[in-house]
């Protein structure tokens, strides 16, 4: 085994290789960008090298930079990590020519399933079943829509050289044929620097399964067991699980048998994964579940598979990149309970899934479940990269007991004053399709309504109000101890101390841009119980001086006061700013939308549908900003008339810029 390891990535995934290098005795080396200088991953290694400026292209994806860092401190392996330089064979060769380990597959692995297209012709030659499609090299635009045409709606476009949902369109309609191909061509040019892609036939009933893959240098090809992660939004994988739910032991031995017959037609060594796509209308059978690519590296939810084998697949990457055989053979290999992952990505699901950037002041993770993160409190989530900020992972005997730990995990979840998606996982989790297994690809488009929480619940208004009657009255003492109720600044606290004092008092709160109200009926000292009276009705709360309680279900931060926030609630995932509000009840709320279309983060313009003149219904898209990875679609708030569009192409904007004005129809 070789002594030294570098990680030539960051974040989540180079704290989860450095943990098992440590382990083994590893000497590991971390690599980070200007703006990740006070990352986590570049903390947890013995050492660690600046490559270059935040934009990846000038530092985790300038190969020549990472070598050199290599030649610096010494070390003798890479490991990729996911994403960046994982599956580029150039840079593979490069390691290996440079007398390093390179711990992945060999480079012509890479490359024979790299292009979506060439891959799936291989299957085809290997006996896998692929999906219906046009494979063809012709690029054109005509030809492309032609056969689009013939394959029939709706079709998926998808770059040939792309993964993780970049670069993939789902196209309805022949009329918008053109337009979602130009955007798969944008974000394939972008992200992999391949424009080119291929057309798929849509499964209207689709299930996302894929099959854990390994090989060694012996020859050797085992596979441990399928994961289901059909649960995604544009084409992103949201919560993946193992195994999949409603497959038979014939069904299960089609597909892994199939998965193996893949990775050793391109003679396949360390971790892999080939993923399939299946047609659930009836249920998972072996004849309706195609091959769609494979990703040559380690999947980002590769500890659900971790959790029911009790192996640890970053060590078997170290042992076969070293020469080692696989640890064990196909039939000793476990699978055992059932096991679920949920990304908690920086992102603002009332908003559109917008990422959401900025310090993290408050971070708070379960400690309830396997925590992969690569970020902490005083961390800070950047424009540059991905917005997953941890993944949680649980272990069950069984699957429903499996989603109800998953839940509670993502429900204590609290972070501020980044949003996060949190709450959607609860609801995602919790909501009865899912937990019977009924689910595909569609599950959270079908249900979004059910899945977005649209306003705090009544138990966080009365939060709320205690909230408010708590700091007011019971807030830190100048000295650093709580007011007594005997205090002479403490007048109207003395409901139920002093005789003949009121018998209730008026509190206003703003939560989530909303005016609440509430009389307090009593209160007592010690653990402030107070009687809330809302909307007619009394209900007991509880506060102290971390959190608020209310019918044993809420829980409430005191977060630093952040622009005159009096706290944040914590609501199974859902974080609720509380902030102060007038004597006269008004509570601070953005104005109506007055056209003005403003950069939701800092980005690149790399569209502008629509021109100064144009008449524009309600959610067309005006202009188009390329950040963290993604397109985002500015689109108008309203039918009207494109009055300027203040920005060009290739533009970078800061976040709140004004990029464009919709004005109403006369």
């Amino acid at each position: 085994m070789f002594k030294s390891v570098l990680v030539a990535n960051r974040g989540e995934i180079a704290c989860r290789v450095f943990r098992t290098a440590r382990r083994l005795g590893l000497r590991t080396i971390a690599l980070y960008s200007e703006a990740d200088a006070k990352a986590l991953h570049v903390r947890e290694a013995d050492e660690a090298v600046l490559i270059g400026p935040a934009p990846a292209r000038e530092s985790y994806l300038d190969a020549a930079k990472v070598l050199a860092a290599a030649k610096q401190t010494g070390a003798e392996a890479i490991h990729p990590g996911y994403g960046f330089l994982s599956e580029n064979a150039d840079f593979a060769e490069a390691v290996m020519a440079a007398g390093l380990v390179w711990i992945g597959p060999p480079p012509a692995a890479i490359r024979a399933m790299g292009l979506k297209d060439a891959a799936k012709t291989l299957m085809i030659e290997a006996g896998v079943p692929v999906t219906p499609g046009y494979l063809g090299e012709d690029q054109s635009p005509e030809r492309l829509q032609k056969e689009a045409d013939a394959i029939g709606y709706p079709v998926l476009i998808k770059a040939v050289a792309g993964g993780g949902g970049k670069g993939m369109k789902k196209v309805e309609r022949a009329e918008d044929f053109a337009d979602g191909l130009a955007s798969a061509q944008r974000e394939g040019q972008s992200s992999f620097g391949d424009p080119r892609v291929l057309i798929e036939k849509y499964i209207t009933r689709p299930r996302h399964i894929e099959v854990q893959v390994f090989g060694d240098t012996h020859g050797t090809v085992v596979h441990l067991h399928e994961r289901d992660c059909s649960l995604q939004r544009r084409h992103q994988k949201v919560i993946e699980e193992a195994p999949a739910p409603g497959m038979d032991a014939a069904t299960r031995k089609a597909v892994t048998d199939a998965a193996v017959r893949a990775a050793k037609a391109v003679n396949y060594e360390g971790a892999g994964t080939i993923e399939f796509i299946a047609d659930a209308s009836e249920g998972l059978k072996a004849d309706r579940i195609w091959f769609m690519e494979m990703n040559t590296r380690l999947q980002v939810e590769h500890p659900v598979t971790e959790a029911i084998t009790g192996v640890d697949l970053v060590e078997w990457q170290l042992r076969v990149a070293a020469g080692e055989p696989i640890p064990l053979k196909q039939a000793d290999i476990p699978l055992n309970g059932w096991a679920m992952e949920a990304r908690l990505y920086a992102e603002d699901p009332a908003n559109g899934f917008l990422p959401s950037i900025g310090k993290l002041d408050h971070f708070v993770m379960p400690d309830n479940a396997r925590v992969d993160t690569g970020v902490e409190r005083g961390g800070e989530v950047s424009q540059f990269y991905d917005p997953m900020i941890a993944k949680l992972i649980v272990h069950a005997d069984t699957r429903e007991a499996a989603a109800e730990a998953l839940a509670d995990a993502c429900a204590s979840v609290e972070v501020w004053p980044v949003k996060t998606n949190a709450g959607f996982l609860v609801r995602c989790l919790e909501h009865p399709r899912f937990v019977e297994g009924d689910v595909d690809t569609g599950f959270i488009g079908a249900e979004e309504a059910a899945l977005l929480a649209s306003a705090p619940s009544e138990n966080a208004r009365v939060a709320a109000l205690n909230l408010m009657a708590d700091n007011q009255h019971f807030g830190p003492h100048p000295k650093g101890e709580y007011r007594s109720p005997w205090e002479s600044d403490a007048d109207s606290v003395a409901m139920g101390f002093r005789l003949n004092a009121g018998s209730r008092a008026l509190y206003r709160a703003g939560l989530h841009n909303e005016l609440v109200e509430g009389s307090a009926l009593s209160n007592q000292s010690g653990d402030f119980t107070w009687k809330i009276d809302l909307a007619g009705r009394q209900v007991l709360s509880r506060s102290n001086a971390r959190q608020i309680i209310v019918g044993g279900q809420l829980k409430l931060g005191y977060v630093s006061r952040i622009g005159g926030l009096e706290g944040v609630i914590f609501e199974r995932g859902d974080a609720w700013a509380v902030a102060a509000v007038s004597h006269s009840g008004q509570a601070t709320s953005g104005p109506a939308s007055d056209g003005s279309l403003r950069a939701p983060m800092p980005g690149k313009i790399v569209a502008t549908p629509a021109k100064p003149g144009d008449t524009v219904t309600k959610g067309q898209p005006v202009v188009v900003l390329e950040a963290m990875k993604m397109e985002h679609a500015l689109v108008a708030p309203f039918d009207g008339v494109v009055g300027e569009i203040a920005v060009d192409v290739g533009d970078q904007v800061a976040d709140g810029t004004v990029l464009a004005t919709v004005n109403p129809l006369p």
